[in-house]
């Protein structure tokens, strides 16, 4: 028999039965006016501040930790620990790290310095830089869904990482307003004039003053130059970017006013309708020569199909789509692609008449390779639901799946990657398990990455053939 109360009411029944409206009122405070949201959004300021400097040094600034030997042995450069040991006491003149001979600790400026002797001094059998072709731009590769939760930062931040340890020189844009990758990267930004926000306003007031030679030209009146366009004129994008407390990863930033793009871009487009918005992030990378410092550029981008995220998409020669093993993940990621299609479908179709009209060869958008990338995975639960997603996406996936570790999630709530964390706060077996979490990924990204690279150098390279044949 189910228990009562003294009052006769049962005492097992589920916590949503029974509650008084009369004592649910008292627990109300006042009704909520706008100033309120003010309020709570300076406390959540202040709080995420306090949340982000966690892992900052005492002077408010992010660090990156040195590597010991055994992890750049293991990890970053391929010699035996005995031997690096011996190159560094025959060259006094290389980094010799910190502490006492038995446990050195190096900077990655260092281990860039470390990396350029062994690839000229050491065995011509391995491989000591990371492989680039000469003469081709670097990669773009975007990190995109419209479902938020997913791993997008995270997954972007450690690619970058990743990509930097193997001693690439990378750029890191961070297009979501909410600012997460640049708290990860420790970057400042004052306003939207420090983020992408300019790139896309210099693209349009160069379109604007094109169109207004035409119509000067045609004794039609032109349109004016407003003082935010004038402003993005003497704008180079060069002038956005950010060191880092990596030595190798640059930052454009974001904050709260980038989200001004998805309403300041339609008003552009309304007003002239020939300006192709999409490629505005396309034509700053390129025309800023941003293409040529780097070698790679990953776009972090905001939890929707917004003109930002657009932008990053068309900007991208690979893109990465990460999601859960659960199916309303792999729902929202099929409406993701289906988006995906309807959109740039779209814009070809409409593109593409009036080109014709024009007599213009047609446009048409192409990425060099999809990849989705499951992440939080638990193996003991999502292995059958993985399974039905990797059949389904086919050749869009990776094969390794991210799993969920202790040290990401410690990671996680310092506002640092696995790769920041001292692997001397862990059991070295637990940092080897969260780390791979990673490399794993990275490496199956890495290959992507060659891929492409070395199929673009041999069009490269069939292209002048032909060109000199023809000469």
């Amino acid at each position: 028999m189910a228990s009562k109360s003294g009052n006769g009411s049962r005492t097992d029944l589920p916590p949503y039965f029974n509650i008084d409206p009369k004592e649910a009122a008292k627990k109300l405070s006042e009704s909520i006016d706008t100033a309120r949201f003010a309020r709570a959004a300076a406390f959540a300021s202040r709080g995420r501040d306090d949340l982000a400097r966690r892992g900052y040094a005492p002077d408010g600034k992010k660090r990156l930790r040195k590597f010991s030997i055994w992890e750049i042995c293991k990890y970053l450069i391929p010699v035996a620990p005995a031997h690096l040991r011996r190159v560094l006491k025959a060259n006094p003149d290389l980094p010799q790290g910190d502490g006492d001979s038995g446990s050195k600790w190096f900077t990655l400026e260092d281990i860039l310095v470390l990396r350029e002797h062994f690839a000229e001094e050491g065995a011509q059998n391995r491989q000591y830089k990371p492989w680039r072709p000469e003469g081709l731009p670097a990669k773009v590769v975007a990190v995109a869904n419209f479902k938020g939760g997913v791993g997008k930062t995270t997954t972007a931040a450690h690619l970058a990482m990743s990509a930097a340890l193997d001693g690439y020189k990378v750029l890191v844009i961070d297009l979501d307003s909410q600012g997460s990758m640049t708290s990860v990267m420790g970057g400042q930004v004052a306003d939207e004039w420090q983020t992408a926000f300019p790139m896309l306003a210099h693209d349009y007031a160069k379109a604007l003053q094109e169109e207004n030679r035409i119509r000067e030209a045609g004794g039609q009146p032109t349109y004016p130059l407003d003082e935010t366009l004038k402003e993005a004129l003497e704008v180079s994008p060069r002038n956005l970017i950010q060191k880092t407390h990596w030595p190798n990863i640059d930052l454009i930033g974001a904050q709260l006013n980038l989200y001004w793009a998805e309403f300041q871009v339609p008003v552009w487009r309304m007003q002239l309708r020939s300006w192709p918005l999409w490629d505005a992030l396309s034509n700053a990378l390129e025309d800023g020569g941003i293409l040529d410092d780097y070698d790679l550029v990953f776009l972090d981008t905001p939890p929707a199909l917004g003109y930002l995220t657009i932008n990053a998409l068309a900007a991208a020669d690979i893109l990465l789509v990460p999601l859960g093993a659960s199916f309303l993940e792999f729902d929202s990621t099929g409406r993701f692609f289906d988006m995906i299609y309807s959109t740039f479908a779209s814009i070809e179709d409409g593109e593409n008449r009036m080109r014709r009209a024009d007599g213009l060869p047609e446009i048409g958008f192409e990425w060099d390779a999809v990849r989705a990338i499951v992440t939080r995975f638990d193996a003991a639960q999502q292995t059958d639901l993985a399974n039905v997603v990797q059949a389904y996406f086919g050749d869009f996936m990776t094969t390794y799946r991210q799993e969920v570790t202790a040290m990401v999630g410690q990671a996680g709530e310092q506002v640092s990657g696995i790769y920041e964390t001292d692997y001397r706060d862990f059991n070295r077996d637990t940092y080897i398990r969260g780390r791979e979490t990673f490399d794993r990924t990275w490496a199956e990204v890495k290959e992507v990455i060659l891929g492409t690279w070395w199929r673009d150098m041999k069009l490269n390279e069939a292209e002048q053939n032909s060109q000199s044949e023809e000469g």
